[in-house]
């Protein structure tokens, strides 16, 4: 986009819109180029962690709530890594269904948020590895614990969901170290939000055959959930507690 349109849709200065180009592009959201800015790769690149956190917080807490009914007391479960999981790991580790429970995490977010709770009764194991943007661990050394462990249940956030493909992420190791959770899981669920649907990835980790459970949101169109749920075994529309601004979905 050009500054000089940008300028002249939004109604403000292009003074405002250089200021606006540049935080967007020092949280790595787009690029600034001559003139303008250019988005960056969704296929290789994604915001950083404190910058998806703000992304979508309704939908993500509407996914969550649907999620915790899927674990009961004395589990054992692994969590990924993103923003939606660790929604989902707040508003399980505030459930009566957290009794009991042991968490396996790459994420180091959510090994932090078992690490400050008040009770000890949940126990968390962190996989170890390299940090990625979006504060996980990945890599040979993840995937070497992974590998020797065994969980009931697996939950997963996902960049991007290419229909028929499957759930695809930015970063390979990720997608690698994704794959080496499903591995070890009886049961692999995918949380995301409506959105993922229009973006794209680099690397596969799940086909659709592969995972059990969809959990999004009700945002999701009518026609690509019914493609969806033709190639998922079980697709759930967590009802949005608070309506959702367009701007919000952008």
């Amino acid at each position: 986009m050009r500054i000089t349109a940008l300028s002249k849709e939004l109604g403000v200065s292009a003074m405002t819109i250089r200021r606006d180009i540049a935080e967007l592009a020092d949280k790595g959201l787009l690029k600034r180029v001559h003139g303008g800015a250019v988005t960056t790769s969704t296929l290789l690149s994604e915001p950083l962690f404190s910058v998806k956190s703000q992304m979508d917080i309704g939908l993500k807490d509407a996914i969550a709530q649907e999620a915790v009914k899927y674990v009961a007391p004395g589990d054992v479960i692994a969590i990924g890594g993103g923003t939606t999981a660790y929604v989902f790991a707040q508003h399980l580790l505030e459930s009566q269904q957290a009794a009991g429970i042991t968490i396996l995490t790459n994420s180091i977010p959510v090994a932090e948020l078992v690490q400050a709770l008040e009770s000890k009764d949940v126990e968390v194991i962190v996989t170890g590895g390299v940090i990625t943007r979006s504060n996980s661990l990945v890599g040979p050394i993840a995937d070497k614990v992974v590998a020797s462990l065994r969980v009931n249940t697996v939950f997963l956030g996902t960049h991007s969901v290419s229909i028929p493909r499957g759930f695809l992420m930015p970063n390979s190791l990720e997608a690698a170290t994704d794959m080496a959770m499903m591995d070890i899981a009886d049961r692999t669920i995918i949380l995301t939000d409506h959105t993922k649907w229009s973006c794209t990835s680099l690397s596969l980790f799940a086909r659709f055959d592969q995972v059990d459970t969809v959990i999004t949101d009700d945002g999701l169109d009518p026609d690509t959930a019914a493609k969806t749920k033709e190639l998922v075994k079980e697709l759930v529309l967590a009802e949005q507690t608070e309506p959702v601004q367009e701007s919000e979905q952008e």
